[in-house]
Order: structure tokens, then C-alpha cells, then sequence
């Protein structure tokens, strides 16, 4: 199975490293070289969630050289926060990009969505031999729901705005979709939410104040975390690529989600990749689950890549999971 087209949409509209450090009272220097940030991008008046998606998603059918009405099923990435809540992104995505003879559903795994869609996709294309497209496509904004003067969630300002898709088929020119590793642990689910506008707290004039992202217990998340977070990255782009049949220092390519530089270079020392082999997404911030897509992109589209070359997918989302996939490119 393929991974044949890949779209990204951008919003416009920025901030800059000075304006989050204004923001968060955090010195600019530890913006851009702690935090990794030189300036990211914030959604315009029209950028929703899930339009940013759809926006995508026709950017990667033409990469593709597909027509909708050739999607066999669409799995839709959105974010939750999105346009409206208990609402289906992918049915409105279908129907928008006129993917008449697709089926649709909606998969939430924050941040690691993206990757598990892929695998996602693969299996049913293989799982439905009468199915030949899937499409993947989502956007996120969850940058709307920082609150950068909470010194807790300050490691969220990296939070951006965007969308993403990929269309996956039987053949064709593109990345190969290999083996695949992930990991999830639901001790640490209840350590970053929003705490109104759910079912325990209904969303109120006199709670709306509140509905941001917020660390009930920082030092007890940051304590636990930082002991797992690195080497569960570590196991699943291992896993992932005992599974395609290759070793992780052969990897040509790592896209990986943005966080702060000192993780992300630690996680490609201890998988034996240099770091030209990944691009740092200083420049556009952590758009959650479409940061891998976005950087598989710039890396094809920068030339980084040959045929026959080995890449790897990975991310992590809070709850918390990480992801890891392989693909194999075929150049056109």
C-alpha cells in the first residue's frame, strides 16, 4: 500500500518567538533555543479546524492524481476543537470534497492521529480488496486554547494552527507503508485537559474563563513523564522498524512532531540518526497530528530523498501514546 499524495495547509497569520515570549513572560531566547520556536502559525478568521483540513485534502488528491469520487473511505483527523462540538468532521469533509462513494469516520488520538490513520488506512485497504483510495485529512488549532500565562502548560506554546491529509493507495509512485510501532498509557490521561465544557463541568459565563489547557498536578506529570516519554520514542521507531526489516541508523529520513530541540536531538542520537536526517519545525510550531506529514513533505519536496530510501513517522500525544511508522520511497 502507497502513500501516494500528501497536502498541508498553512495559515497565513504568525507569531513570532518576540510575541509569545511577551505573551508568556518567558525570555526570547528561551523561546527560540529551549523551546524551539522562531514563530509558528495562528489560524486567520476562516482557518477552522476542519476547513483547514478539507483545504488539505484537495492539495493532496491533486498530488495524487485522484479524484473524490475515486475515496474509497475517509478518515478524518480533526481535532475535537473544531467548528462544532459532537459533530463529525470526516462526514462534512466527505460530502465537501464531493467523495460520494466514501465512507467516513472520525479517529481521535491527539497528536499520534496522523500516524495511527495511515496504519489505519493500510489495513483496510488490505482487510477490502474491492476498496483501491483511502484519504486521511485534518486540521488542528488547539493554539486557541493556551493560555500562556499558566507557567504549567508553558511547554504548549509551541501549539500552532493547520491541516493535513494524505491519500493512500494499492500502487503508484510514493512512500511504501511499512511496519508500524505504538504505545499508550492511560495513567497519564487525566493529566492535561481542558476542565469545563465537558459532561463533569458543563461550560458556563461564570467557567468560560477556565476553558483552556491546564496541568492539575505539573511536578507529579513532569516527574513521570520525563522518565517514559523518551524511551517509549525510542521503542516504537525501533519496533516499527524491526517490523519493515530495517535498522533505525539506516533511516534516510525522521519526521518527527515538534517539541523542545534538546528531546528531539536526544531521540535521534539514541536511534544512531544524524541530525540533517530530520527536519526541526522551529519555524511552524507543533501543529499536532499533521507535524509528521508536514515534515515527510519538506523533505520530498526539498529533495532530501532517494528511491529506495527507508523514512520513518513518528509523534506522541498527550493521554498519553506514541507512534511510530515506516515507509519506504518510491520515486516517481
Amino acid at each position: 500500500m502507497i502513500l501516494r499524495g500528501l497536502g498541508i495547509y498553512l495559515p497565513q497569520q504568525r507569531l513570532t518567538a518576540a510575541d509569545i515570549a511577551a505573551a508568556s513572560d518567558v525570555p526570547e531566547a528561551i523561546v527560540r533555543g529551549k523551546l524551539g520556536i522562531d514563530g509558528k502559525t495562528i489560524p486567520g478568521p476562516d482557518d477552522h479546524s476542519n476547513a483547514m483540513g478539507i483545504r488539505a485534502a484537495r492539495m493532496a488528491l491533486a498530488d495524487a492524481g485522484i479524484e473524490s469520487r475515486q475515496i474509497d473511505v475517509l478518515i478524518s483527523i480533526t481535532e475535537e476543537h473544531k467548528e462544532y462540538p459532537v459533530w463529525t468532521a470526516g462526514i462534512h469533509a466527505a460530502h465537501a470534497l464531493g467523495a460520494e462513494h466514501a465512507y467516513a469516520y472520525d479517529i481521535g488520538q491527539k497528536c499520534g492521529s496522523a500516524v495511527l490513520a495511515l496504519k489505519l488506512a493500510r489495513d483496510a485497504l488490505i482487510a477490502n480488496p474491492e476498496m483501491n483510495a483511502a484519504l486521511i485529512a485534518g486540521g488542528y488549532r488547539n493554539c486557541d486554547l493556551v493560555d500562556y500565562a499558566d507557567p504549567a502548560t508553558r511547554f504548549l506554546n509551541n501549539l500552532a494552527a493547520g491541516g493535513g491529509a494524505a491519500v493512500v493507495t494499492r500502487d503508484g509512485p510514493g512512500f511504501e507503508i511499512l511496519g508500524a510501532g505504538f504505545r499508550t498509557d492511560g495513567s497519564f490521561a487525566e493529566d492535561v485537559i481542558v476542565p469545563v465544557g465537558g459532561t463533569r463541568e458543563p461550560l458556563t459565563a461564570a467557567n468560560l474563563h477556565r476553558f483552556h489547557f491546564t496541568v492539575p498536578d505539573p511536578q507529579r506529570m513532569k516527574s513521570r513523564l520525563e522518565a517514559l516519554s523518551l524511551d517509549n520514542f525510542v521503542a516504537v521507531i525501533r519496533e516499527a522498524c524491526e517490523r519493515s526489516g530495517v535498522r533505525s541508523e539506516d533511516l534516510a529520513y525522521v519526521a518527527m512532531l515538534h517539541m523542545k530541540r534538546s528531546a528531539h536531538d536526544t531521540v535521534l542520537a539514541r536511534i544512531g540518526v544524524a541530525g540533517e536526517r530530520s527536519i526541526y519545525l522551529s519555524d511552524y510550531g507543533h501543529i499536532g497530528q499533521i507535524d509528521p506529514l508536514l515534515s515527510l513533505q519538506l523533505a520530498r519536496d526539498q529533495g532530501r530523498l532517494r528511491d529506495g530510501d527507508t523514512v520513518v513517522l513518528c509523534a506522541a500525544g498527550i493521554g498519553y501514546v506514541w507512534n511510530a511508522l515506516c515507509l519506504r520511497y518510491r520515486a516517481p
